[in-house]
């Protein structure tokens, strides 16, 4: 099987420029370059650049995958989202990394080996921006769910002693893009289930106009005027970045956060994934349950249909043999398993085996048709 890897990146603060895309088809002849993003897969070969060093000077966002079952997140955020130390305490070196600039925030999630094989067989990498972009917005806003499911990624890593970081709220409700997050990572359901245990429920869906309105009442002359300022120069990108990141840190100052004596050791963890798993498995076996008594309904509804036309399959099952081929044989040999099941549900299997003499006595030659009913176990001479 030959090497693939897949690298896309995007920007969303602002689009590129024709300089900066210039620079990038010097790197990439093939690659789909936009102002909007960087795309391209690789077999045998690799990206002739750095991608830290892309997600500096170019991008918001990098999605990577390798079919050896490796891949990578990386979102840069403005500097003043977030403070060092709110990010310190979810930092693992194997999982979730953070890389600072003079202005932003690099955040990475990387799984660097899966045992699904499978995913990343199927999986070409091409759909994990489109699910996991909004996590930038989440996190502008406060949101420390991305950061934690980073840090619970790490998994086998932790050691028992270590002190979970700040559960955040609705850990227990994650969005459509953190669900994703957990499955790129490959994060264990079981341990996210026990994790969300010491999580508050998250707010209520914020009314956008009415929160706009509350913020704007905070805003003072002078920051409002700097912002028309540079749209009346002709920095309107530059202004909307402004407002955007002002809007952001005020909206996390909104989020309610946890207590410190709600964090909990990782062998604490570990030992409510367990009882996690068997909550689940026991929920498992339920809906599995559920599922096969509506599946043997409908099956027995079927097969009582097909009793009341009994005589209708007993004679397409006698012209399938009858015409002596060995496809003729195999689809008489399916009708009578559906009819010796029909019999057995609302008969008797001895009233099937009379059946089936009467059937046999002008077909009672055909030794091919004889040993298919045989191998079926319709018939044992």
């Amino acid at each position: 099987m030959s090497e693939y890897q897949y690298y896309e990146f995007a920007v969303i603060d602002r689009p590129l420029s024709r300089t900066e895309m210039a620079e990038l088809r010097a790197i990439s002849t093939r690659a789909v370059i936009t102002p909007s993003g960087f795309t391209n897969h690789y077999e045998w070969g690799d990206l002739k650049a750095d991608p830290g060093d892309w997600m500096r000077r170019y991008f918001d966002a990098f999605v990577y995958s390798a079919n050896w079952c490796s891949c990578h997140l990386s979102l840069r955020l403005p500097k003043a989202v977030f403070r060092k130390a709110e990010l310190a305490s979810f930092v693992h070196r194997s999982v979730l990394s953070i890389e600072s600039s003079d202005t932003h925030w690099i955040l990475g999630w990387t799984l660097a080996e899966s045992e699904d094989y499978e995913r990343f067989e199927e999986d070409d990498g091409s759909g994990w921006m489109r699910r996991l972009i909004p996590l930038r917005d989440e996190l502008m806003r406060g949101d420390l769910r991305p950061l934690y499911l980073g840090w619970l990624a790490a998994g086998d890593a932790l050691r028992d002693d270590t002190l979970e970081p700040e559960v955040p709220p609705g850990l227990n409700e994650l969005s459509p893009a953190q669900q994703a997050l957990a499955e790129f990572l490959a994060v264990d359901p079981d341990l996210l289930e026990a994790a969300s245990m010491g999580s508050v429920a998250a707010t209520q869906q914020y009314d956008e106009t009415r929160h706009l309105s509350t913020w704007l009442a905070t805003w003072q002359t002078a920051d409002m005027q700097d912002v028309l300022k540079r749209i009346a120069l002709g920095q309107g990108q530059e202004a909307e970045r402004q407002v955007k990141s002002h809007y952001a840190a005020w909206l996390k100052t909104q989020r309610p956060t946890s207590t410190e004596a709600a964090r909990r050791r990782v062998m604490e963890l570990r030992e409510r994934t367990q009882s996690a798993a068997v909550t689940r498995q026991a929920r498992e076996a339920r809906a599995h349950a559920k599922c096969e008594a509506e599946r043997r309904q409908q099956r027995e509804a079927e097969l009582r249909r097909i009793m009341e036309k009994s005589e209708k399959y007993w004679k397409t099952a006698h012209d399938q043999a009858s015409r002596g081929s060995a496809s003729g044989y195999e689809q008489s040999v399916r009708i009578l398993r559906v009819l010796a099941e029909g019999y057995a549900l609302v008969a008797g299997p001895e009233a099937f085996e009379r059946q089936l003499r009467r059937f046999l006595v002008p077909h009672a030659k055909r030794a091919a048709l004889l040993r298919r009913l045989a191998d079926a176990g319709l018939w044992s001479g």
